[in-house]
């Protein structure tokens, strides 16, 4: 909010001149009734791996991240370039490998890759996309670097967030969003149905019939399923609700079985069809990969787009954006270490203390090391796991993220955040939702913002002008 002088920076000139003239006590009392609201409408997620309380409410901060328009101008552009870039990737390696035969990836990183799935290779998704929803994790670092932490390719979450978020802060601030000509965020379930109706299969009768997918109420994110759904006017489906029929994937209706066009789904690739992948899955549906390859349905996102945002690719993907759209990337990489390679694994291993440690296919925040922050008992702990698997793991330097304020008891603070912005890809435009969700971490010092891992959300604000 401010700058090296103390001085409101730009985009928060009128929201500081507001806040100066604010009573702290209103301020907290409107914070206690967004988590009351929060409470009441369920807004939940739950978090694996305790016993205890694990149905928690995401923490919300009421004082909103702002953007200014120029500032997003630049991210729009960077993110589209980035999402273009992806999904050009996702059908090279799934067809031609042009990028490997041109030597800018090793061969190893795509044929060893769990990711990878070879039931994919040949296979033309409807209207040409891989990645209908992307969430694209960025980090600020100065007054304009943005890095790209990761990709959220697979099944991106957390966009029911952003728009309740959203929601609460208009109902109990709906004087500054008429003063500081606040972009909205509120079509996105509209435009989201739009763009999945808009990759429908060839030959789709009528309006597109488009079902949610969820794995069901135990889930993390279950209250997000049910919310897409619920706004986009679509079924929520699980398993047992669907069957192949005449070469078509169908649900249980009322009046019988009626065919799916489109199928969002929130379920993992491995346990999307007991007959392809995982034989144990009762998530999934079973023969729903043969009526995919013939073409009868779109799986939104696409089987096997896991690679793109598999973290030992990402360090590659300025030579993928490149390569791709012939252009250098305008979002940075964070410097990643690769732990597959021994003098990287030397490196990693001398440095654990200062770096960030990930798991290649970790997510959530779960299984990762923050050297600054870690005891050297963890410290040590960690380093068996990454002696004993190395391929397993990538290492990043602790960035000097940027802080933005949050409301305590003493008045503001500052404390660390990302940004992911969530994008919608059809086969003839990519549109980025103006803000997204801002995940904060409320410990003091601490750079982890996941929700699972203490941290919470706050309302994105981009000006319009």
């Amino acid at each position: 909010m401010l700058d090296a002088a103390d001085r409101p920076r730009p985009p928060y000139a009128a929201y500081h001149d507001w806040f100066s003239g604010e009573n702290l006590k209103d301020l907290r009392r409107k914070s206690a009734e967004a988590e009351a609201f929060f409470r009441r409408i369920g807004i939940t997620f739950n978090v694996y791996g305790q016993k205890e309380a694990d149905e928690r409410l995401i923490p919300f901060d009421i004082v909103p991240r702002i953007i200014s328009a120029r500032e997003w101008a630049t991210l729009e552009r960077g993110i589209e370039q980035r999402v273009r870039a992806i999904n050009a990737f996702l059908h090279d390696i799934y067809h031609r490998q042009e990028i490997i035969r041109a030597g800018r990836i090793p061969q190893e990183i795509i044929s060893k890759n769990s990711a990878f799935l070879p039931e994919m290779v040949g296979v033309n998704p409807p209207g040409g996309v891989y990645t209908h929803i992307v969430g694209t994790d960025l980090v600020r670092t100065g007054e304009n670097e943005f890095f790209v932490l990761e990709d959220n390719a697979r099944t991106p979450s957390g966009v029911s967030y952003m728009l309740e978020n959203r929601e609460t802060m208009l109902q109990m601030f709906p004087e500054l969003f008429s003063q500081l000509k606040v972009r909205p965020v509120s079509a996105y379930p509209q435009l989201l149905r739009r763009s999945l109706a808009d990759c429908a299969p060839e030959g789709t009768v009528g309006k597109p019939t488009v079902a949610v997918l969820t794995p069901g109420i135990h889930n993390s994110a279950y209250f997000e399923h049910a919310f897409l759904a619920d706004q986009m006017g679509a079924e929520l489906v699980e398993s047992h609700d669907l069957r192949v029929e005449n070469g078509r994937v169908a649900m249980r209706t009322t009046e019988g079985y009626h065919p799916i066009d489109v199928l969002y789904r929130r379920v993992d690739d491995e346990y999307l069809d007991p007959l392809t992948f995982n034989p144990e899955s009762l998530l999934g549906v079973p023969g729903i990969m043969d009526v995919y390859r013939a073409g009868g349905i779109t799986i939104a996102n696409a089987p096997g787009t896991g690679i793109a945002d598999d973290k030992a690719l990402y360090s590659y993907m300025p030579d993928i954006v490149e390569f791709y759209t012939g252009e250098r990337a305008i979002l940075q990489n964070v410097p990643t270490w690769r732990c597959s390679e021994e003098d990287s694994l030397n490196y990693v291993l001398d440095h654990l203390s200062e770096l960030v440690v990930k798991e290649v296919h970790g997510s959530g925040g779960y299984g990762m090391l923050v050297g600054p922050a870690a005891s050297k008992k963890e410290i040590a702990a960690f380093e068996k796991k990454l002696r004993a698997r190395p391929s397993n793991y990538i290492a990043q330097p602790t960035l000097a993220l940027s802080t933005v304020p949050i409301l305590t008891k003493a008045g503001l603070a500052p404390r660390h955040v990302d940004l992911r912005p969530f994008v919608l890809v059809s086969p003839n435009k990519i549109e980025i939702t103006p803000g997204g969700l801002t995940r904060v971490a409320l410990k003091k010092g601490s750079l982890v913002v996941n929700s699972s891992q203490g941290g919470g959300t706050k309302d994105t604000w981009v000006l319009g002008d």
